[in-house]
């Protein structure tokens, strides 16, 4: 194939939906040919709208993130947009699959629908059932549900559920911003007489955020839902059917329902009358469910006028669906003889059953990420009860059933009240998460790290559900910036998350302004007045550079600049004439290993220097994006102000010879990673680092600051080994650890399960927490080498780095142009590097520090494998310590020969000792080890010696 074919075209909907929430969506296509160095030198569009076929032709290579170059887009309009292209070799392709383009906003004043409720709620939150009834009279052309909630509904027409979105419509600052769906409903609507039905519960609405005993529900007591179906008939006339209290609103057979406590659903109230949720698997019910025609409501109460609900905005972001089942893996029966199930993986879900019995039993099902031994492990979970009641209607026959308005974080999940003989197959784990792209892979030889990769992979999954949350477990859940600041470069990797974190950005601006500049802890804000902190608050200049970066959305950079430089001033107003941030509340190296349980920022860096590198990185961001923008003024004055900051950093934290204030990995690797550190010092801070992280053990020493970026210091430093020592060490803490003690997703903390199977003590403990796993941005930039060297990859950048003790690595991306792959691989004596460029972009190859340019295609090098490592050295007991920790064979010999007679003591030295130059083996082994010991030592380094030289 040498025709240029224009295999997708793509728009702002969301993901596998047609409608776009705008009337000028941007647009963007992907070309596929076998063309070598294809470049596009223009393109066509054709619209076919119903009033006209429009054309427009784009000169030049712009495919990604166009603006829409035809007249608005009316409400409700359908069109269909193709593309063709034409190369720089004069060849053109074929016309393009026609995109379907549904318009689904609404237009200036269309939304009237009220808020309402229940008239008198029993319970705080009280879940809701809400329906009418109305006559078509006539052919309908189209019909479209707008609905919204404070709260999280699901509605159905004529007894079918409206679409397969779940805990709609999200969560976002409900006084300041609701999202609507829109949904065509023109095949479930008849003529005649009709019914509409909502299913409505609280969930963030409702739920008790914040800490201990300051916990309060921040939106109301009650959700509230409003909707408005607008049928369009075939002779030009309308109907609204809009919420009001005409409306009749009643509870049923979902009792209770909470995020965190989980939901109560007793299936013997109104038989057959709710549907959806729980149903008989034998026959359809006699009466009719409340959704549908014929449903006696006569007993109900009408519904209630609600508090007004902020006209909602369409949807920008995924839709949350049932992503995947699971089955279960393994069905333990504890200590205590409770029956526990292990699903194999961490997931975010809830649990759907199929279970007879008699009416009136009541299923329970409690679910937690872990064992503590051979239990349930839910002292994590804090006051999160994460517990379902299903009670039997008891028809007859099997009754299936799912809750509808929560969710856990889990893998095993305790059940009790089973009636009968209890079959694994009647369970099944629901995954649910945000609905997005894939887009990225990677692979390598090293089974551990590759589990690793697989962890974070699954800890993005479980945590994007409507919005970036810090995990999806216990009493929280919450939208933290720091986590996903650090994040956001591997996340927009892995899946197509620009939709999904530009929704968030939105939030962020809001909460941000309420806050008078500072940027809150967590969006959306409900742990009171915010305070401005160091890498959380910086999310709003790094969220959006990451986005321009790796999509080319100049858009969200645009609409965000107000907030990226509200945050700057702020922060300069703080760091005054010295132009440093000082003295001030900071997070700083949250998580630092070395820190206390019950005191997770009390890190080895200084808050302060933690402070005023965000400050530089945070304000050079804003430079960089006002010179995109074209708003020269203020890239000169950040550009300025910038250096003023790294002048100041420098003068304060950095001595002349290389050595950090804050004598500590994080510090070092802000200084480099950041750009603040002059390129002279590179080297003295790139070997200092590398010597902190030798004396370590090359066992983590850094927290959600300095994990990210230690890797990227040391490999751009030039001490790639170290980097691979610290990537592939197993010991706590580590990133190989939570592998080796069976994790499925990243941990909070680097011990969240302590090496003896029991949970960390702190109060602060997850399974599933994606902050640390943003290492997955250097395995895919530096490892497999393959990263973005321009706006949205119109350029690449193909690096590959072979780490030692490896046998492959690649990556695979789909790029907003196409796919691209790079990798390398060990053949014989021989390195094999392999790269794809997708068409319409370029890659710069570096190649054992040469550069070379290439085109589109697919491309092969071949270099010479200068082999793992040297020789090793002889090891005794005189020898550096230092030589001992750089020989892994040796340090492992020390170790287990000492845990042989005295486990306690090999763990203090590991635990314990500085691997220094400088200081014999024998000395550091002299207080935990005598004589004898010692001597046993000595023996097994002579053998070891002997087996390496073949002696």
């Amino acid at each position: 194939m040498t025709t240029p074919v224009v295999s997708r075209v793509s728009t702002d909907a969301p993901y596998g939906s047609d409608t776009v929430p705008s009337p000028a969506p941007r647009l963007g296509w992907v070309t596929e040919t076998d063309a070598p160095d294809w470049i596009q030198a223009s393109a066509e569009l054709e619209l076919t709208r119903p009033s006209a076929v429009q054309h427009h032709t784009v000169d030049g290579r712009e495919s990604v993130q166009v603006a829409w170059p035809f007249p608005p887009l009316a409400p409700r309009e359908e069109a269909e947009l193709r593309v063709r292209v034409t190369g720089a070799d004069g060849v053109g392709g074929e016309w393009s699959a026609p995109r379907r383009i549904f318009a689904g906003f609404l237009g200036e004043g269309e939304w009237t629908a009220e808020a309402i409720g229940l008239a008198d709620p029993s319970q705080h939150a009280q879940p809701a059932y809400l329906r009418t009834a109305f006559e078509v009279e006539g052919e309908v052309a189209r019909a479209t549900l707008y609905a919204t909630a404070v709260g999280v509904y699901q509605a159905a027409v004529n007894g079918t559920d409206v679409d397969d979105q779940v805990m709609k419509p999200g969560w976002t600052p409900y006084q300041a911003r609701t999202i609507h769906e829109t949904t065509d409903v023109t095949a479930s609507v008849t003529e005649g007489r009709n019914a509409l039905g909502i299913r409505l519960a609280g969930a963030w609405a409702t739920e008790y955020f914040g800490f201990r005993d300051d916990a309060h529900p921040h939106y109301g007591a009650q959700p509230r839902v409003a909707a408005q179906l607008l049928i369009e008939y075939a002779d030009g006339r309308s109907q609204l059917v809009a919420t009001d209290p005409s409306w009749k609103a009643s509870t049923g057979a979902l009792v209770a329902s909470g995020l965190y406590q989980g939901e109560t659903f007793d299936a013997r109230v109104g038989v057959g009358a709710f549907g959806a949720r729980a149903k008989s698997t034998d026959a359809s019910p006699a009466q009719p469910g409340f959704s549908e025609v014929g449903f006696d409501d006569s007993a109900w109460p009408a519904a209630a006028a609600a508090e007004t609900i902020v006209a909602p905005e369409p949807r920008t972001s995924p839709f949350v669906r049932r992503i995947e089942e699971l089955p279960v893996r393994e069905v333990i029966t504890t200590p205590a003889g409770r029956t526990v199930l292990d699903f194999g993986q961490n997931l975010v879900g809830r649990l759907r059953i199929r279970v007879q019995g008699p009416a009136g039993t009541t299923v329970t099902l409690r679910h937690a990420e872990v064992l503590e031994h051979g239990e349930l492990g839910t002292r994590p979970l804090r006051a999160a009860e994460a517990t379902d009641h299903y009670t039997l209607a008891g028809t007859g026959g099997a009754e299936e059933w799912e809750p509808e308005f929560t969710f856990h974080g889990f893998r095993y999940a305790e059940i009790s009240g089973w009636p009968g003989e209890f079959d694994p197959a009647d369970v099944t784990a629901v995954v649910l998460h945000s609905d997005m792209e894939r887009t990225g892979w990677f692979e390598t030889s090293h089974p551990l790290v590759s589990q690793l990769h697989e962890n974070i992979v699954w800890g993005l999954r479980g945590n994007f559900l409507y919005l970036p949350t810090d995990c999806p477990q216990r009493d929280e859940r919450l939208g933290w910036t720091g986590d996903i600041q650090v994040f956001a470069p591997t996340a927009s990797f892995l899946y197509d998350v620009r939709g999904f974190l530009d929704t968030w950005l939105r939030d962020l601006s809001i909460e941000q302004e309420a806050g008078g500049g500072v940027v809150p802890f967590v969006v959306p804000n409900v742990l009171g007045a915010p305070k401005p902190a160091a890498a959380w608050g910086d999310a709003a200049t790094v969220v959006p550079w990451v986005l321009n970066e790796r999509f080319g959305d100049v858009a969200t950079l645009e609409r965000q600049y107000p907030s990226m430089t509200s945050w700057v001033d702020t922060l300069l107003e703080i760091a005054g004439d010295r132009r440093l941030w000082e003295g001030r509340f900071q997070f700083g190296d949250w998580l630092d290993p070395d820190a206390p349980p019950d005191q997770p920022a009390k890190a080895k860096t200084d808050g302060d220097i933690v402070a005023s590198a965000h400050l530089f990185l945070s304000t050079r961001n804003v430079a960089h994006a006002a010179e995109l923008l074209g708003r020269d003024e203020d890239a000169e004055r950040y550009g300025r102000i910038a250096e003023e900051v790294r002048a100041a950093f420098l003068a304060e934290y950095l001595t002349p010879s290389g050595r950090m204030v804050s004598d500590a990995q994080t510090a070092y690797a802000m200084a480099i990673v950041f750009g603040i550190a002059p390129e002279g010092l590179l080297p003295a801070l790139g070997a200092r680092l590398a010597e902190l992280t030798r004396r370590g053990g090359y066992r983590i020493g850094t927290g959600f600051v300095g994990t990210p970026i230690i890797a990227d210091a040391l490999s751009s430093t030039g001490h790639v080994d170290a980097a691979t020592r610290l990537l592939t060490q197993n010991e706590n803490p580590s990133w190989l650890y939570p592998v080796t003690m069976g994790a499925t997703t990243i941990w909070e903390r680097w011990d969240s399960m302590l090496p003896d199977g029991t949970i960390n003590p702190g109060e602060m403990t997850s399974f599933n927490h994606y902050a640390l796993g943003a290492i997955g941005d250097w395995l895919h930039r530096v490892v497999a080498g393959l990263a973005p060297a321009a706006p949205g990859y119109a350029k690449l950048r193909i690096a590959p780095t072979p780490l030692a003790g490896f046998d492959f690595a690649s990556a695979e991306h789909l790029t907003p142009y196409g796919r691209a792959e790079a990798g390398w691989r060990r053949e014989g004596s021989r390195i094999v590097i392999e790269a794809v460029v997708p068409p319409n972009t370029t890659a710069t190859v570096v190649i054992e520090g040469e550069e070379h340019e290439v085109g589109s295609g697919t491309h092969r090098w071949e270099i010479d494998d200068a082999g793992d490592t040297p020789a090793p050295p002889v090891v005794d007991l005189d020898s550096s310590l230092s030589v001992v920790i750089d020989d892994p064979e040796a340090y492992r010999v020390v170790l287990d020969v000492i845990a042989e007679e005295k486990p306690e003591a090999a763990e203090r030295i590991r635990r314990n000792t500085t691997w220094a130059e400088g200081r014999r083996l024998e000395e550091a082994l002299s207080r935990d080890a005598g004589p004898a010991l010692r001597e046993r030592v000595a023996d097994r380094l002579a053998e070891l010696t002997a087996s390496r030289s073949g002696g």
